[in-house]
């Protein structure tokens, strides 16, 4: 009989143990939780991705117009250069900056389709600046190099009175493209009004090589100078689009054209 009852007692505290023993933890479902931040960020991802390429491409095309209003400028510098000594290395260099804003005109020309389309409208609006200032910067090495091509041949040395004025457009020319650069890297519109405020100066002393020449138009000495007269011509629309570049400096950091009231701007 007692052992009956010892059997019971230890049956009531086996079922009282395990009626106390303590709930295991539900399990977490970890696959759940971290499925969706992944989710999300695979999602986010090509966002990010397409948004760090439209970046890339702009700042490349940015890049190559600043390397090109470089060029343009080193152009200019070295036709004055050509024009003060008759350096043939000054001749070289022109010719080297001519073919190196091709090639980024013929870059920018191939990348910008592209690159427009993946853009708001703010930067489609710099995009289109890059084009319209490239143009501009390849008809400037153009320019510089017929300038000094129309003189490289020439037997005789250059008059003083036309090597002075022909030095003096250069000059002003070097540090017109010199804002031109600035004011594009700054956004600075006081750099495009010393543009615009220089270029009737470089139109005056054209003029006035011309009509100092023109004014005996029958002399040997004035049909054997012709070829100055065209180099003078070249550097005077090399001042035309620089002062292009200005007004297209405004238009980015104002956003409003000075097609119509430049002139205004230029006397003020």
């Amino acid at each position: 009989m007692l052992i009956s009852l010892q059997s019971k007692d230890r049956l009531r505290l086996r079922e009282y143990s395990m009626a106390r023993k303590p709930p295991t933890a539900p399990r977490v479902k970890r696959r759940l939780t971290s499925t969706r931040p992944r989710v999300a960020e695979a999602h986010a991802r090509p966002a990010a991705s397409r948004n760090n390429n439209d970046e890339s491409a702009e700042d490349e095309l940015s890049a190559q117009v600043v390397r090109g209003c470089l060029i343009a400028r080193d152009a200019v510098f070295n036709v004055r250069d050509f024009l003060a000594e008759g350096s043939r290395l000054a001749f070289l260099a022109i010719k080297d900056c001519e073919k190196e804003l091709d090639q980024i005109e013929r870059k920018i020309d191939e990348q910008l389709p592209e690159a427009i389309t993946r853009v708001g409208e703010a930067k489609a609006r710099e995009l289109l600046a890059c084009l319209k200032f490239i143009t501009d910067l390849e008809r400037i090495g153009d320019l510089a190099y017929s300038a000094v091509m129309q003189l490289q041949s020439r037997r005789e040395k250059l008059p003083a009175a036309d090597t002075r004025q022909l030095v003096e457009m250069a000059s002003l020319l070097c540090t017109m493209l010199d804002h031109v650069h600035q004011g594009f890297t700054t956004r600075d519109v006081a750099h495009a009004q010393s543009v615009l405020q220089s270029d009737p100066e470089v139109d005056r002393i054209c003029h006035s090589l011309f009509h100092r020449h023109l004014a005996e138009p029958n002399t040997p000495s004035g049909q054997k100078n012709f070829d100055i007269l065209l180099a003078a011509q070249a550097l005077e629309r090399v001042g035309d689009h620089a002062k292009n570049l200005a007004e297209e400096i405004f238009a980015l950091s104002e956003g409003r054209s000075l097609r119509h009231n430049a002139r205004k701007l230029s006397t003020a």
